[in-house]
């Protein structure tokens, strides 16, 4: 499986941008999808997870309320719309799936599948 991130780009600051991601290869169903981004000189972070099923999202606290995390099931595809857009936010941005159940949804090595990542870059 693999998987297609896309919508990254320069924005300023308190614009939005959408992500999407796509996967390709043979059919799968993830029990999981999510985001990580990795800043310069930082450790990749956890940002959004959506469970497939049911529906269910998880954010981290710095982009809680600004970020929304979507799926299409007939697709198979997610997209993160990303609001209210800061510096901070300038990274870049991984989609992962993960068909396993173990694991907690916001670490790495939860996930099996991931993206190539896309640059976002966030002017003040």
């Amino acid at each position: 499986v693999q998987l297609q991130a896309s919508g990254g780009g320069l924005v300023q600051a308190g614009g939005s941008l959408r992500l999407s991601c796509v996967p390709s290869g043979r059919t799968f169903s993830p029990y999981g999808m999510g985001w990580f981004r990795q800043a310069p000189g930082k450790e990749r972070e956890f940002v959004a997870v959506i469970y497939w099923s049911s529906g269910m999202t998880y954010y981290a606290d710095s982009v809680e309320g600004r970020f929304a995390i979507s799926r299409d099931n007939a697709k198979n595809t997610m997209s993160l719309e990303m609001n209210s857009l800061n510096s901070e936010d300038t990274a870049v941005y991984y989609c992962a799936a993960r068909t396993s159940y173990s694991g907690s949804y916001y670490r790495i090595s939860s996930y099996e599948f991931w993206g190539q990542g896309t640059q976002v870059t966030v002017s003040s």
